[in-house]
């Protein structure tokens, strides 16, 4: 099919849609993407989508995989969200990182293609990942700068103050629920000036804890979770080992 319209999503879990499970797509999860391009392409019979996106994947991985891929694909639109998985490491310098992603943002723009970029998100309200605001502060900011040099559309996830609802997170606490996916599916499309229709699903209500209640809930937590996530990066594995991207030439939803 020859597309006229052709949207491609580069990223890591956060784009490949981890948290919204959905067992009929590809890599069994939906995500704010695929509701993106499903809204994007309801009215345009030449619309096509691609999804490269692989959890688990860092920032130079996410350049040297994705963003040649992406720029085959001859792209109109591109979103793009690198270095979350970077600012979770014990050591990272963050200006170095970025000097490529500016270099992955300057090829991709080079296409013609509209560029969207995310800042990361302000997670104050986690004991252990707020200890990562410092990072993710800087880190926004020259994402800021390079959205700017660049003329690239910003989502500011920073700024997203519903995220506080922990209805927005799915059970593992590092992923957005289906109803953070479809909300961020709207902030996207509101950046782009989109009409959607896009409805948030109900939030899963999270019940009053007593304190031996949130003990006993945070250790299932780091056993069936936090535990696992760690084990990975001293072993250096990956949750995305051996996946494949959900949509990796244009496609119709």
């Amino acid at each position: 099919m020859d597309f006229t319209a052709r949207y491609v999503a580069l990223g890591d879990s956060f784009t490949e849609g981890v948290g919204d499970d959905h067992p009929a797509r590809p890599n069994g999860v939906r995500g704010w993407a695929d509701r993106v391009a499903e809204q994007l392409g309801a009215a345009d019979p030449g619309f096509g989508y691609a999804n490269l996106a692989i959890r688990g994947r860092k920032l130079r991985q996410i350049m040297a995989e994705q963003v040649d891929a992406a720029v085959a694909l001859k792209p109109t639109l591109v979103s793009i969200y690198a270095g979350a998985n970077d600012i979770l490491r014990p050591k990272i310098d963050i200006d170095d990182l970025l000097v490529e992603y500016d270099a992955g943002i300057r090829k991709l723009k080079a296409t013609g293609a509209t560029v969207v970029m995310f800042t990361g998100f302000d997670a104050r309200g986690s004991k252990v990942f707020g200890t990562m605001r410092g990072r993710t502060a800087i880190y926004n900011e020259l994402v800021r700068g390079i959205a700017g040099d660049h003329d690239a559309l910003l989502v500011d996830y920073w700024r997203f103050n519903e995220y506080y609802d922990w209805g927005m997170w799915a059970t593992d606490r590092m992923h957005m629920s289906a109803a953070g996916h479809a909300n961020m599916a709207r902030r996207v499309l509101t950046v782009l000036e989109h009409d959607h229709s896009i409805d948030v699903p109900p939030m899963t209500p999270v019940p009053e804890l007593s304190r031996s209640e949130a003990l006993r809930a945070n250790a299932r937590w780091v056993r069936e979770f936090a535990g696992p996530w760690v084990v990975r990066r001293v072993t250096g594995k990956s949750s995305g080992d051996g996946l494949s991207p959900r949509y990796p030439q244009l496609t119709r939803l």
